[in-house]
C-alpha cells in the first residue's frame, strides 16, 4: 500500500504544553495529592491512560462544576485544554482547593475576546459542538442571558437576540472552517451588523487544509484520532465533503479493517492534534505492509 503522509499532522503546541504542565506537575513532590483532572486533558484515551501512569486521576461524565464536586478537599485539581469556567476557578478557590490551568493560549484568547465584548455591552452567538467542554467554558465568560449555543444552520432561527441587539459571533477553535462559514452566512442574513470573530484556531485550520490537498491525490484518507476528539472528526468531514473522497477515523492500528482498502493504491494519513505520533506510526507501518491491487 502506497502511504501519503500528510503534513502537518498530530499534536499542536497547545495539546504539547498541556501534557507537559501535567506532567510536571505530577512529578512535583511538592503538589498535594491526590491529583485529578477535569475532564479529559485531552480528547484522546491514550494520553488519559498515559497520565494515570503519572499518578493523575481523569474525572469525566458531567460538567465540569459537577466533577469539581467529587474532587476532595486538599487535592490538586488540573484544568483542561479546552479552557474552564470562571465558575468553577471561583469554586475551586472557594474549596482552597490547589489547581493549575491547562488552557490552550488559543482558547484564553478566545475567553478574554468574550469578555470585552459583554463589558462594551454585546450578546454573544457562540458557533461550537453541543457537550464539548470547549463551549461550556467560554460560554461561561457571559451571562446566560446574553450568550447562545449555535451548533449548525438549522439552530439560527432559534437565535432569542432582538435585532437590535451589539451582536458578536465567535467560534470554537476546533471546527470545520467550512462548515462554520455557512452558519455564519446564515447568522449574517438575520443579523447584518453582527461582528464576526472567526477563533478557528491556526492549527485546525492547516490540518484541515492539507487533509482536503492531500485528499485529490489519493483513494482515501485514514484520520487516526479518539472519538470524541472534535478536530479529529472534522477532518474526517472536510476530506469528504470539501474533497469528495472516502475517510475513516480509527482510534488505533487495532481499528483498521483490511476490507475498506479493498482497490486503493494509495492512502492518506492525518491525525487529530491530541493524538500521540506513536499511534499514527503504528498506523503508517501496518497500511504499508497491506498488499496493494493488482
Amino acid at each position: 500500500m502506497n502511504v501519503v503522509k500528510i503534513h502537518p499532522r498530530g499534536y499542536c503546541y497547545g495539546v504539547v504544553d498541556a501534557i507537559t504542565m501535567a506532567k510536571r506537575i505530577a512529578q512535583d513532590p511538592k503538589t498535594p495529592r491526590p491529583i485529578y483532572i477535569l475532564g479529559q486533558i485531552v480528547h484522546n484515551q491514550h494520553t488519559v491512560l498515559e497520565l494515570e501512569q503519572y499518578g493523575i486521576t481523569t474525572l469525566d461524565g458531567g460538567s465540569r462544576l459537577e466533577l469539581l464536586d467529587k474532587v476532595p478537599d486538599g487535592a490538586t485539581v488540573i484544568f483542561t485544554a479546552h479552557g474552564i469556567s470562571p465558575a468553577v476557578k471561583a469554586r475551586a478557590q472557594e474549596r482552597h482547593l490547589t489547581f493549575f490551568d491547562a488552557t490552550c493560549p488559543d482558547v484564553t484568547k478566545t475567553h478574554t475576546l468574550i469578555q470585552e465584548k459583554i463589558q462594551h455591552g454585546y450578546s454573544i452567538i457562540y458557533i461550537g459542538t453541543k457537550g464539548h467542554p470547549e463551549p461550556e467554558g467560554a460560554m461561561g465568560e457571559a451571562p446566560p442571558d446574553r450568550v447562545f449555543l449555535v451548533t449548525n444552520v438549522q439552530d439560527v432561527d432559534s437565535v432569542p437576540f432582538d435585532p437590535a441587539t451589539p451582536l458578536a459571533i465567535v467560534t470554537q477553535t476546533t471546527l470545520s472552517q467550512w462548515d462554520t462559514q455557512a452558519i455564519i452566512e446564515a447568522l449574517l442574513a438575520r443579523y447584518p451588523h453582527a461582528e464576526v470573530h472567526n477563533e478557528i484556531c491556526l492549527a485546525t485550520q492547516l490540518r484541515q487544509e492539507a487533509a482536503v490537498k492531500a485528499a485529490k491525490d489519493v483513494d482515501m484518507v485514514v484520520v487516526v484520532g479518539d472519538r470524541r476528539s472534535n478536530n479529529s472528526n472534522r477532518l474526517v468531514e472536510v476530506v469528504e465533503k470539501i474533497a469528495h473522497k472516502p475517510s475513516v477515523r480509527v482510534e488505533s492500528v487495532e481499528d483498521l479493517d483490511p476490507n475498506w482498502f479493498e482497490g486503493v493504491k494509495t492512502v492518506g494519513v492525518t491525525a487529530g492534534s491530541s493524538t500521540p505520533s506513536r499511534i499514527t506510526r503504528e498506523v503508517i507501518n501496518r497500511l504499508e505492509t497491506l498488499k496493494q491491487p493488482d
